[in-house]
């Protein structure tokens, strides 16, 4: 009988782990298929966009123009070898292209030279930084003022690039591009400013401000994150919950790979991106965090079609589940997120207050005169079950614009997280949040009334944070408008004859009565800069949110550097770009502040690279060396009424300071809208050895909780509810730091060394 028995329960314990192990099997099965399903559309997508009508797939033009060439009669034609040369810098043929532009020198007339002479000029200048900043990279390439190891040692493409402005400026002398360009070519070569001719001299481009910080190093290299790509997002945080944070990056190119580094917990990352099963699933100029079901895995949300015009960038984005595993699933069909819009920007928040996060997309509109049809801004609520529900029109949030930036907070203190728009359309949008617990929310349009609306300007990158401190979210905007190559503006204010409102970052003050006030002039950041990708935190521990901005557009002579602002005691932003060592001249986008070693200092992580492969770049990490001995706090929220990320929490932080009171307010979310630091808030305080409290209120619930007399210098894990914080324990890191070996690039011999 007790065989019988033991043979039963042999049987149905046999039986239970083949179903467990079938179930196992199954759910593998289908989070593989359903990744490929996304797989398999983006790779279709990819081949349709192969195409000469796709502004941005310069390949297939370069392969028809030179098809065309070889036909009879064709091949001495002027206008396709000009064509060929522009192309061929385009993928990333520099030496072809100077040769083509050599040899058309010596065959056309003046005029056709004259208008060649910019193009030509920057084609040398793309030679010289192939060769030097990309072949023979190191920590100093391209980074403005150049000096030390940046300077160029094979100097055959800036050479001959300043002979080409030296000619453009004897007929032009008020052409500030060239000029800008010319004197960074001497840069180039160390020459600068001594050997720049007197008359074409854009004085003091190498000095600092009064403000200085001690310099920061590009060591992505060294640990195998310089990834050579295009533009792109980053991720900065703790996927796989050991507490250590990872990276995530993306590129914009539907055949750009995403990469996940692992954080191996000494000092090193390892490239786990096939084994993640992000493999295939390409493009994403933005990429962005959070835990959309609740599980305590942080999510990814990709996405893509940003810039493309003419449908190209009628592509879909993906939310990438967490398992849990070490792997994600591209569940962006079964949620209900699958739509075919171009877009950078979207926002997670939970603007319910049902305890689940929403997501609200901005679009690319240009309405009828985009052959990609008509693209209205989308309201995704969180159906609590893995699915979403667009209800962006009945939530009066479904505007049409060419929106290029959005984020939300609560800007008014009612609880309610509100939405801020950022187009390039030449209006800005504030929606303010109504306020329905549980159901559809309801957004009024109060751009007019908070003191906003403006319709001339064309305006990207965009967040809400509090610079001041003051409790109250205040608004950066970053001004996009432009009619020449952003070398233009940047020589024009180097020559003291700037564009009035050109390419600035714009500041409005929170009034705390619903209105807001530009206090740009004031804080000292009507500045050029060009903000693409940017994001902000505190790189001193002084409590109050510095910003690091990256620049470009497309055109390859938009060659301005990156810049970093210091925040004085929510007063003034001073630039220290050139102090910091900071300003990359490469195109810079996704962007994120983090404490990459545990020690409480935050480094700097930026996606570089331009449109164009043949504008790919390298990405990097500035490793912040410590401005001071700043003390700071690191928090981990984690809500239980709230979502499980916290995101939308506020957080004040309050302690006395050499006998001062005073307080750093923030809110949990990942930074700007373009690049996403860690979700993991990082305070800095300043020299104060107690804090006195820390405030929470909760995202959705509006509860708040108080923490006192907490030590510094200590990562804490704070559970909504639960009165008593869980010290998180993390070893202090050390970068391993590996040397790289210089590649040498082999010049063409016809274009000599002069």
């Amino acid at each position: 009988m007790m065989n019988k028995r033991k043979i039963r329960v042999a049987v149905i314990s046999l039986l239970g782990f083949t179903i467990l192990l079938l179930g196992f099997t199954i759910v593998k099965f289908y989070n593989k298929s359903a990744s490929q399903e996304m797989v398999g559309i983006l790779s279709d997508l990819n081949k349709r966009n192969y195409t000469v009508a796709n502004p941005f797939n310069p390949e297939v033009k370069y392969a028809y123009v030179d098809s065309v060439l070889k036909l009879p009669n064709v091949g001495q034609s002027t206008y396709f070898l000009s064509e060929k040369a522009a192309l061929a810098l385009k993928v990333g043929k520099e030496e072809e292209a100077v040769k083509i532009y050599e040899d058309l020198v010596k065959q056309t007339d003046f005029m056709s030279i004259d208008a060649m002479m910019p193009n030509m000029g920057i084609a040398y200048m793309r030679l010289g930084e192939r060769s030097n900043c990309m072949l023979n990279h190191n920590g100093s390439s391209c980074v403005f003022p150049i000096k030390d190891g940046g300077v160029h040692l094979i100097q055959t493409g800036s050479k001959k690039a300043i002979g080409v402005y030296e000619s453009i400026l004897k007929s032009h002398p008020d052409d500030y591009e060239s000029k800008w360009l010319l004197n960074v070519a001497f840069m180039t070569l160390g020459g600068y400013p001594k050997d720049v001719p007197p008359e074409f001299l854009l004085p003091g481009l190498d000095k600092d401000t009064a403000l200085k910080v001690k310099p920061f190093t590009d060591i992505a290299a060294s640990l195998g994150l310089n990834i050579n790509g295009r533009a792109g997002g980053v991720i900065v945080d703790d996927f796989n919950n050991d507490g250590y944070l990872d990276i995530v990056t993306s590129g914009w190119g539907l055949d750009d790979p995403m990469h996940y580094f692992q954080n191996n917990k000494d000092g090193t990352f390892t490239d786990l991106t096939e084994r993640s099963g992000l493999k295939g699933i390409t493009g994403g100029l933005n990429i962005q965090q959070m835990d959309y079901n609740n599980d305590g895995n942080l999510d990814i949300f990709v996405l893509r079609g940003a810039w493309n015009t003419e449908g190209f960038g009628n592509q879909p984005s993906s939310l990438l589940r967490n398992n849990g595993d070490g792997t994600f699933t591209d569940v962006t069909i079964s949620s209900g997120l699958l739509f075919y819009h171009p877009t950078q920007a979207a926002v997670w928040a939970d603007f319910n207050n049902d305890g689940w996060l929403d997501v609200f997309v901005g679009t690319e509109n240009l309405g009828g005169t985009d052959k990609g049809g008509t693209h209205t801004c989308a309201l995704y609520i969180n159906n609590h079950d893995g699915t979403f529900t667009n209800v962006a029109a009945q939530a009066h949030c479904d505007l049409q614009a060419y929106v290029k930036g959005v984020t939300s907070a609560d800007y008014n203190n009612d609880g309610w997280p509100d939405i801020f728009v950022s187009t390039m359309s030449g209006k800005r949008f504030l929606l303010k949040n109504r306020g329905k617990h549980g159901a559809i929310p309801d957004f009024e349009d109060v751009t007019d009334k908070a003191g906003l609306a403006n319709n001339k300007e064309r305006t990207f990158t965009t967040w809400f944070f509090d610079y001041n401190n003051d409790g109250w979210p205040d608004i950066m905007v970053a001004d996009y408008n432009f009619t020449k190559s952003l070398a233009y503006y940047a020589g024009a204010e180097a020559a003291g004859k700037p564009v009035p409102g050109a390419g600035n970052i714009m500041l409005y003050r929170n009034n705390r009565d619903g209105t807001f006030t530009d206090v740009t002039r004031e804080t000292g950041l009507d500045k050029v800069v060009y903000s693409m990708g940017a994001n902000f935190g505190d790189i001193d521990n002084d409590g109050w949110l510095d910003m690091y901005f990256g620049t470009g557009n497309p055109d390859f002579k938009s060659l301005v550097p990156n810049k970093l602002f210091k925040n004085i005691g929510g007063q003034k932003f001073a630039d220290v770009t050139t102090s910091s060592r900071t300003g990359n001249l490469q195109k810079g986008h996704g962007v994120a502040f983090a404490d990459f070693r545990n020690n409480g200092i935050q480094d700097i992580f930026i996606e570089m690279g331009g449109a164009y492969k043949g504008d790919s770049y390298t990405s990097s990490l500035y490793l912040n060396p410590g401005q001071n001995n700043n003390n700071w706090i690191s928090l981990k929220l984690e809500g239980v009424k709230a979502n499980k990320a916290a995101i939308g929490s506020r957080i004040k932080v309050t302690f006395a300071e050499n006998g001062v009171k005073r307080s750093v307010d923030k809110d949990v979310n990942s930074g700007g809208s373009f690049g996403s630091s860690p979700l993991r808030q990082e305070i800095g305080i300043g020299q104060a050895k107690i804090i006195d409290d820390i405030e929470i209120r909760w995202a959705g619930s509006n509860t708040i909780q108080h923490f006192k007399n907490i030590a510094p210098n200590q990562f804490l894990h704070i559970t909504e509810g639960d009165n008593k914080p869980e010290v998180i324990y993390l070893a202090k890191l050390t970068f391993k730091q590996k040397p790289v070996a210089p590649m040498c690039m082999p010049m063409v011999t016809s274009l000599g060394s002069k």
